[in-house]
């Protein structure tokens, strides 16, 4: 019986390592930008906008409801 001869198949785990490489970049930069403009600057922006109504507060002498003077 002959038995014919399969060529290897050759390149398939560095073709593999390129795949994983690039998907894992590709994923982990789009969740990066994601959190970065979608989490972080909003609640930043926020935070900023409290602190400058409160300086305006203090410059003004208005107090809060909530706010207990000391």
């Amino acid at each position: 019986m002959v038995v014919g001869k399969i060529a290897p198949i050759t390149g398939k785990y560095r073709k593999r390592l390129i795949l994983d490489l690039s998907l894992s970049l590709g994923l982990g930069t789009a969740a990066g930008y994601g959190y970065w403009y979608g989490i972080h600057i909003p609640s930043i922006r926020h935070r900023d906008e409290f602190y400058l109504k409160l300086e305006k507060e203090k410059a003004t002498g208005v107090t809060s409801p909530y706010r207990q003077s000391a």
